[in-house]
């Protein structure tokens, strides 16, 4: 089975939408600074472009989350893979995701995030699928709202590959 990639959304369209998801974070930021949580690996090429584009000050980090194993349906288990370097206690933190689908794991995210005492505890995704969504989770902010379509680019992989599309796509299976 090969697969065939079809444009959803251009290059672009995501460069136009990070770069207004920036303006708004910094507005609301004003005055303060923001630490952004990248859950790996696909929320790396969307935190990366935001980051550049938020003109309040920025510190990064970095946690990766698995609730997959090796299948392709989640079990619902979260296991935490890498832990963030720094506390987050005081900080204004806003969890960067590449998508939001079922919310399983980022509400149980949330959650623990919560615990280590923030300042403030906010959401932001490039992609959310409110079509796939099992467990409420709040999202504040949101990039597009997608169909439940298979996609990839911009950080979204299939099998490793197209992580390095500059656009999103919708894989087609031939």
């Amino acid at each position: 089975m090969t697969e065939k990639i079809k444009v959803l959304l251009s290059e672009g369209e995501v460069d136009a939408k990070i770069q207004q998801i920036g303006e708004q974070i910094s507005k609301d930021y004003a005055g303060k600074q923001v630490h952004l949580v990248c859950v790996l690996k696909g929320g790396s090429f969307f935190m990366c472009e935001l980051a550049k584009r938020i003109t309040v000050p920025v510190s990064l980090d970095f946690m990766s989350v698995s609730s997959y194993g090796s299948e392709t349906k989640s079990s619902g288990v979260v296991r935490i893979v890498k832990d963030l370097d720094e506390p987050l206690k005081g900080k204004n933190v806003i969890v960067i995701e590449d998508i939001v689908d079922s919310g399983r794991t980022l509400s149980y995210l949330l959650e623990m995030l919560k615990d280590r005492g923030p300042e403030s505890l906010r959401l932001c995704t490039l992609l959310d699928k409110p079509d796939r969504r099992v467990v409420d989770v709040n999202v504040d902010y949101t990039g597009f709202q997608i169909p439940d379509e298979f996609v990839v680019g911009y950080g979204l992989d299939y099998d490793q590959k197209y992580r390095n599309l500059p656009y999103i796509g919708i894989v087609e299976f031939e």
